[in-house]
C-alpha cells in the first residue's frame, strides 16, 4: 500500500500532480500545515485521508478538508490499523496549541490499543528528537507505547534529524520521518 504523507511544510509540488504520477492508496497529514497549503485535499474524495494536528496548527483544517482526525482514534484500512497522536511536548503556555506535558501524553497513550501504523506529529523521546530542547523533545509516553506494542510503522514530522542522526528502525518498528511530502510503501 502506498501512502502520501505530508508534514510541516507544503508539498514540493501540487498534490494533484503527485497523485497523477503515483498510485496512492491513502493520504496522511502529520501536522504543522496550513489549510491553504493543502487545500487540494478538499476535492480529493476517492482516497481516504487521515491526519493529526501539530503544535502550530489552526484547529479545524482537518475537518474542513475532509481529513479524519486520528488523535487517539483507530481506523482500519486495507488490512492495517492506523492510530494517531497530535501535538508536541508543551514548551510554552498557549491554550490554542496542541501541546502536552510528558505526564499527560503518557497517561493518554497508556491504554491506547496496538495499531500497525502510528501517525504522530512529534516523535518518541530519543528517536529523531532533540532531548535537550523542550520544543523538539519527543514524547516519553510514545516511546513506552512503541516498546510495549511495537507497531510496524511510526510516521512523524516536527523535528529536523539529519543523515547522521536519523533513526529509521527501533526494535520492530520502522520509523518514517516526513518533511514536506513523502511517498511511503507499507507492507
Amino acid at each position: 500500500m502506498k501512502i502520501l504523507a505530508i508534514s510541516d511544510r507544503p508539498p514540493r509540488e501540487n498534490i494533484k500532480s503527485i497523485l497523477s504520477k503515483n498510485k496512492v492508496d491513502l493520504i496522511c497529514t502529520l501536522g504543522d500545515l496550513e489549510e491553504y497549503d493543502i487545500a487540494d485535499l478538499a476535492s480529493i474524495n476517492d482516497i481516504p485521508k487521515l491526519g493529526v494536528y501539530g503544535n502550530h496548527c489552526t484547529v479545524g483544517y482537518l475537518e474542513n478538508l475532509g481529513i479524519l482526525n486520528m488523535h487517539l482514534k483507530v481506523f482500519e484500512f486495507n488490512g492495517f490499523t492506523f492510530g494517531g497522536f497530535e501535538g508536541s511536548v508543551r514548551y510554552k503556555q498557549d491554550r490554542y496549541a496542541r501541546m502536552y506535558a510528558q505526564e499527560e501524553a503518557s497517561e493518554m497513550l497508556k491504554n491506547f490499543p496496538r495499531v500497525d501504523v502510528m501517525l504522530v506529529h512529534c516523535p518518541s523521546y530519543g528517536i529523531n528528537d532533540e532531548p535537550d530542547s523542550l520544543a523538539h523533545q519527543g514524547f516519553v509516553g510514545l516511546l513506552e507505547y512503541i516498546q510495549k506494542h511495537q507497531p510496524k510503522y511510526l510516521l512523524h514530522g516536527h523535528t529536523y534529524p539529519n543523515s547522521q542522526n536519523l533513526v529509521t528502525k527501533y526494535g520492530n518498528t520502522e520509523i518514517i520521518y516526513v518533511f514536506q511530502d513523502r511517498l511511503v510503501d507499507i507492507m
